[in-house]
Parts: structure tokens; C-alpha cells; sequence
């Protein structure tokens, strides 16, 4: 069996399903369907019975492609909290916490994925670095409603 550290958690052996290989900076390991691995492994998290460590939060967390700091404003909680959880620093994951990423991960991962549009939008303003130059909103009133555009300032 070979013991796979790639997705953070420290407990996951493989019986089958990759090869070790050999190259000129010595012995390495190829994971074959790594994505399927590591959806079997989210599957497993979130429908097992016992509370979530802080490995297995960070593990979920990771694979929905969240930072910490956008799943604490889901979750209602700062940045910090997060850390601590997924570092082992706080007793345990604050419950509702971990309920809420077990949905979110089932709901966008696995079934009829209602939420994956959501973290995908999430995942997208994460990756959009903020504008050069401060915006100006501009809105104006039409005969039945407002409409607003932005405008980059011009100093």
C-alpha cells in the first residue's frame, strides 16, 4: 500500500490505482484519476458520522477552490477562526461550520451540483485581481427604472 500525503490529509492509503516510477531524481509516484481520488475522498468526509478535523475542513475547503477568507464571509466568521480549525489550534470545528462546508461540498460536487454555479462565480471574483484604477459608478434615471455602469476615474 502506499501512504498518499498529496491531498493534506495524513491518513489515506492507496491499495491500487498508481505506479512508482523511477527518473533521474530518484523514485516517484503517478495516481492514476487523481480527480476521482480525491472526489471519493470528499464523498467520504462528508457522510461520515463523526465530526470533521481540522484536515479533513481544510481538505473540503480546498477542493471547493475556497480561500479561508471567502468561506469565513459564508460562514460568518473571520479569517482567523478558519485558520484555527484547519491548523488543529481550536478544540474542534465550530459545528454549523462544519455542517454548512458538508453541504456546500455535496451540493456542488456530488447529486444534481445546485451550488456549483454559485462557488464558481466565488471562485472566479477570487481570481479577478481588483481594477488599476479606483471606479466611478455612474447611474442614471430612465423613464421606468435606474441604471448604473462603472467608469475607471480619470485623475
Amino acid at each position: 500500500m502506499y501512504h498518499y500525503l498529496g491531498s493534506g490529509l495524513p491518513n489515506v492509503y492507496l491499495k491500487n490505482g498508481y505506479e512508482i516510477t523511477k527518473s533521474p531524481y530518484g523514485e516517484g509516484v503517478v495516481i492514476h484519476d487523481l480527480e476521482g481520488l480525491h472526489n471519493a475522498l470528499g464523498e467520504m468526509l462528508v457522510a461520515s458520522p463523526g465530526r470533521l478535523g481540522g484536515y479533513e475542513f481544510k481538505f473540503l475547503r480546498t477542493e471547493l477552490e475556497l480561500s479561508q477568507a471567502t468561506l469565513a464571509n459564508l460562514l460568518g466568521c473571520d479569517e482567523q477562526s478558519i485558520a484555527r480549525w484547519e491548523k488543529g489550534k481550536s478544540k474542534q470545528v465550530n459545528a454549523p461550520a462544519e455542517k454548512l462546508l458538508r453541504r456546500l461540498y455535496q451540493e456542488s460536487k456530488m447529486g444534481d451540483k445546485k451550488l456549483a454555479p454559485l462557488l464558481k462565480t466565488l471562485q472566479k471574483w477570487e481570481s479577478t485581481p481588483p481594477p488599476a484604477a479606483p471606479q466611478k459608478i455612474v447611474a442614471s434615471e430612465r423613464s421606468d427604472n435606474w441604471s448604473a455602469r462603472s467608469e475607471a476615474c480619470v485623475r
